[in-house]
């Protein structure tokens, strides 16, 4: 879609955004045992998207998304979170719908093994998954899951591994979550974001949030070339900085010893890595990381999103007058969707399944990255407005 000024940007991005919200869910649906106490829903969005592509085997296309284990989880924070995937699988351009399942659950349960296998067997024997011809297509990792279990007790209730995407190598799967494909992807983004300004790759950076989604940023864009000068973390107790470019073993795998070994301890603040002196920021940890508090902090000259939202809307303002450049997380953390989507659709057992999700998360995620600043550059509207755009353009492709 052209658009002929910023105002008719904004214009199309709110009629766009209207028809997303009025859009209803494909399938909600609640699962109970109440003798063993289980509580669990199910919640499909937009799988119209799927026409055309390989998830449309079943003449009505599936959504896709992780299974969150939470006390007191509702179907209202399912509904929210599988419209979320719903964007979040569209923006990366993939041919798949949103969907979120999810146990009322405490990842402590004495009996949670128990439980969220009778949750997989409920919804096994409701019909809806994808291979079973429905439009659920399947379990994966999510907050309160513990990898590798998971994915074993459901293959061993489904019968089947194809219903639950994230496994392990051997068995199928892309082990996205210990190759860390999610943050090679926040890697990427950083990569092409600098690139699009012509910068030198030489340039330094930070991590806020040394967990999965940190640790793989860490490692990946290390090896891209850029110079590691601050993390923070609680569970290193703070913010600490590098006068020199940290060994290797710290890189791949960073631990309290390590840093305190390799670095120096600046402050007691978790989340210090956000204001530090450095070209580029990765917020990897939390929600609304940055605000309207905090922004004015930030020093950096881009901000790569790893975490889920951790921009409010008016830190993105903030950015934008400031010429501070955001790759926004809906583009930049697309990683593990696009290796659920491998894992989904590649039907050779032989192929390696964790290569082709890496090479495919680095073709999709350069690419948005690269239509994204083509309307940032001709337009000068807001990366996460554009980025909002993008996924809207693509739900309502051809219509």
């Amino acid at each position: 879609m052209q658009f002929s000024s910023a105002e008719d940007f904004h214009a199309h991005l709110k009629s766009l955004k209207q028809r997303f919200d009025a859009m209803p869910p494909v399938l909600e649906k609640t699962f109970t045992d109440p003798a063993m106490n289980v509580e669990g829903y199910v919640v499909v969005w937009n799988t119209d998207i799927c026409k055309n592509g390989p998830l449309f085997a079943n003449q009505k296309g599936c959504g896709k998304g992780g299974t969150r284990i939470k006390q007191d989880l509702s179907l209202h924070d399912i509904k929210r979170l599988a419209k979320a995937m719903a964007e979040k699988n569209a923006a990366v351009g993939l041919p798949m719908g949103g969907a979120k399942s999810g146990i009322n659950m405490s990842p402590d349960d004495p009996n949670y093994e128990a439980k969220f296998k009778r949750f997989v067997e409920l919804v096994k024997e409701s019909g809806i998954l994808y291979e079973h011809g429905g439009v659920f297509g399947g379990f994966g990792y999510d907050i309160g899951c513990k990898p590798p279990m998971n994915a074993l007790w459901a293959v061993d209730v489904l019968g089947s591994g194809r219903s639950f995407t994230g496994k392990p190598l051997e068995m199928g799967g892309t082990d996205y979550e210990k190759i860390g494909i999610a943050g090679y992807g926040v890697a990427v983004a950083g990569l092409h974001l600098i690139r699009s300004r012509k910068e030198q790759e030489n340039l330094t950076f930070a991590v806020q949030g040394v967990g999965a989604m940190g640790g793989a940023v860490l490692k990946y864009f290390s090896q891209f070339g850029f110079q590691i000068k601050s993390l923070s973390d609680p569970r290193f107790g703070g913010t600490w900085v590098f006068d020199k470019q940290p060994s290797i073993a710290l890189i791949n795998n960073p631990t309290p010893e390590m840093i305190a070994k390799e670095a120096q301890k600046v402050s007691d603040d978790p989340s210090g890595a956000l204001y530090a002196d450095v070209d580029i920021i990765f917020p990897c940890a939390l929600e609304d990381s940055l605000t309207v508090d905090n922004a004015d902090r930030v020093k950096a000259r881009y901000v790569v999103e790893g975490a889920n939202n951790p921009t409010t809307d008016e830190a993105h303002q903030i950015f934008f007058d400031k010429n501070i450049l955001v790759a926004p997380d809906i583009l930049s953390n697309a990683g593990g969707i696009i290796a659920a989507f491998v894992e989904m659709t590649e039907s050779d057992d032989t192929a390696d399944k964790s290569a082709i999700a890496l090479n495919l998360t680095r073709v999709r995620i350069s690419a948005n990255i690269k239509q994204m600043m083509d309307y940032i550059d001709t337009l000068n509207v807001r990366p996460d407005l554009v980025a909002d755009a993008m996924t809207y353009m693509n739900i309502f492709k051809g219509e």
